[in-house]
């Protein structure tokens, strides 16, 4: 009897399951690649799994959505590995493509911009070296040098980049502009697939592994330069041109037309913030680099790790390496220049300190110290060791590089760059007395160092003396002026010490 009635049942079943997949597949998002295919890998063995399949072929194939659908020619290969790599998730493993399914991806994305670039057809590094900025693949460039020419494991990133660059375009009009395109990237990249900033303690030990273009890409984690490296790949790939700048310590990217700018903040969910923000006491202007450049800019963020855990022959090496592609950068003399002093190499140390002595950087208000304290004898290499110590959010870790400063600076009390990571120590120790102390030490030595002028008015704000604030201001905005640089936290400071104390 039961059986009689599972027969009888069983059309009906049938029908409402074939009605519960047809209401499935409407609803969604009709523009979506990485919902249409899931919903191919949920359902592959119904017709509305191979529907989805098609209409997400469609898609990529940079088709859009018409009335009675378009018929597509799937590829011969074995799609399924193409369609996981469309549709993991986070925490699921990459998969590694065949060279047919590579094939049918680069045929693909043989219409994206970046293919007519001189960079898209090199595979060795001298090829790379020999180009000009603008000739430049940065993808290819960047996995060139990250697998050291590998072929076969380059073209399994760039399929991934593809792929991704060729969902966003399937999502934007044919006559999408660059405000379309940038936003429709940031809702890819940050919304869809969920890259994020690392936290402190994972990116700070191993700032590397965030900033090279495939741990970035496996992991969706990456610093401010990582995830600037994906979008710069991925707005290369949509003809999309941007800007890529540096304020001390930072990157991001920049879309400019006439007067019009969109800055893209990377490290949050590409917003635009103000470019001002970016500017601060001791930074007057931003510092544009080149897409070769760049390539540079992830060994200097590797050889910092190096640097961090002093291994200084490891960190010259990295440095090297990144002056192939940012030439003569000052920034980079200056710091291939200690890490040579760190290895006992005096002469090539003092050669490229030499090259920067009384050298104020161009993005900088003041000067840098650090040369020319060396080169008069108010410090010697080991003491210049500890300046550049790391510390971490322990109490422990800034009390010992306090005392290792409080030794160097014993022996060499007027070395200026000792005095002021001294009393930084302090404020992070939460000491504004001893910090305020350390700093008037400083400025008995050189009046003429915008950030030490600007924490002297904080302190004795703080203090409630005054006076000594309205001094060490107008010591501040002095030196500003001499730069022509008009900052907007030093106009917040003036303001709120008029509310205090009227200027005399």
């Amino acid at each position: 009897m039961r059986c009689w009635l599972f027969l009888f049942f069983l059309p009906l079943l049938l029908q409402a399951e074939d009605l519960f997949l047809k209401n499935r597949l409407s609803s969604l998002d009709p523009l979506s690649v990485t919902e249409h295919l899931a919903f191919y890998e949920l359902y592959q063995d119904t017709a509305e799994g191979t529907k989805a399949l098609n209409h997400a072929w469609h898609l990529l194939s940079g088709g859009k959505v018409k009335t009675g659908g378009v018929p597509v020619s799937l590829p011969t290969v074995d799609i399924q590995e193409i369609v996981h790599l469309v549709s993991r998730k986070n925490f699921q493993k990459t998969v590694k493509l065949s060279s047919e399914q590579l094939n049918a991806i680069e045929e693909l994305s043989s219409r994206l911009p970046h293919r007519f670039l001189k960079g898209h057809q090199i595979w060795t590094r001298e090829q790379l070296l020999a180009l000009q900025p603008h000739e430049i693949d940065i993808g290819r460039g960047l996995l060139i040098e990250q697998f050291q020419e590998n072929v076969e494991d380059i073209r399994q990133y760039e399929a991934s980049l593809d792929l991704m660059a060729l969902q966003i375009l399937a999502r934007l009009p044919q006559t999408a502009t660059a405000e379309d395109q940038i936003r429709e990237i940031n809702r890819f990249v940050f919304q869809e697939m969920k890259f994020r900033f690392p936290p402190h303690s994972l990116y700070a030990k191993e700032i590397d592994l965030y900033t090279f273009l495939p741990s970035v890409m496996d992991s969706r984690e990456g610093v401010c330069l990582g995830v600037s490296i994906l979008y710069l790949c991925l707005a290369q790939r949509l003809g999309l041109p941007l800007e890529i700048i540096t304020p001390p310590g930072h990157i991001y990217v920049r879309y400019r037309h006439g007067a019009k700018i969109i800055n893209i903040e990377t490290t949050a969910r590409g917003i635009d913030l103000p470019s001002d923000t970016y500017l601060g006491i001791d930074t007057r202007l931003l510092q544009e680099r080149t897409i070769k450049e760049v390539i540079g800019l992830a060994f200097i963020n590797q050889a910092s790790v190096a640097w961090t855990q002093c291994n200084y022959a490891k960190t010259i090496e990295l440095y090297e390496k990144a002056r192939l592609y940012v030439g003569d950068d000052p920034l980079l003399k200056f710091f291939l220049g200690l890490n040579y002093l760190f290895v006992g190499n005096k002469k090539e140390g003092k050669a490229l300190l030499e090259s920067l002595r009384n050298h104020t950087f161009e993005w900088a208000v003041s000067p840098e110290t650090i040369p020319e304290d060396y080169l008069t004898g108010k410090v010697d290499a080991e003491g210049l060791q500890v300046i550049f110590l790391p510390v971490d959010e322990t109490r422990a870790s800034i009390l010992d590089k306090q005392l290792k400063l409080q030794k160097v600076l014993q022996r060499y009390p007027l070395f200026r760059a000792g005095i002021f990571q001294l009393a930084v120590t302090w404020l992070q120790l939460g000491r504004q007395l001893e910090a305020q102390q350390t700093l008037e030490r400083y400025h008995s030595l050189d009046d003429s160092h915008s950030v030490v002028e600007y924490y002297l008015s904080v302190l004795a704000i703080q203090r409630l003396d005054y006076r000594k604030a309205w001094d060490h201001l107008r010591c501040t905005e002095i030196i500003l002026s001499q730069a022509s640089h008009r900052c907007k936290a030093l106009r917040g400071l003036r303001d709120h010490l008029r509310r205090l104390s009227p200027e005399a």
